[in-house]
């Protein structure tokens, strides 16, 4: 028997497009084969091309390279890729990570305006969108 996560009455998220995900503290931005395909080909660019640029190797992985001071290298006053931006960009704020507990959501809701507002999101579409097969939408 499984027992329902911490949210299981749903959370609230508004994008605000404020940029604070995409900006500061360094991180990565993991990208996969299909998405540096899209984001390659969004800036009319070959994959290679894109890579050389655009990619870091990481282990076995490649994350987005970023801005000296930690910004994504595509973040300029707003998302420059937004209609192929990756997957882990289109489903923030709903990472295991930040689910794991309600600490860890309350912790990222200090960084992010929009956690707490807007559309209350159920149970059923967080856990589609934890699995990466939806997307939050942006703000207005």
């Amino acid at each position: 028997m499984s027992s329902k996560p911490w949210y299981r009455e749903g959370l609230s998220f508004s994008c605000t497009r404020c940029g604070d995900c995409c900006t500061g503290v360094p991180g990565y931005v993991w990208v996969e084969p299909t998405e540096i395909e899209a984001l390659a080909k969004h800036l009319g660019l070959s994959v290679d091309s894109f890579g050389e640029r655009y990619l870091r190797k990481v282990g076995r992985r490649y994350s987005l390279i970023e801005k000296p001071g930690g910004d994504c290298v595509f973040f300029d006053k707003g998302c420059s890729v937004y209609p192929a931006r990756p997957t882990q960009c289109r489903t923030f704020p709903f990472w295991r990570g930040n689910l794991k507990s309600e600490r860890a959501w309350d912790e990222i809701a200090d960084e992010c305006p929009g956690i707490g507002q807007g559309k209350l999101f159920p149970v059923e579409e967080i856990e589609v969108l934890k699995r990466g097969k939806a997307e939050t939408p942006a703000g207005e």
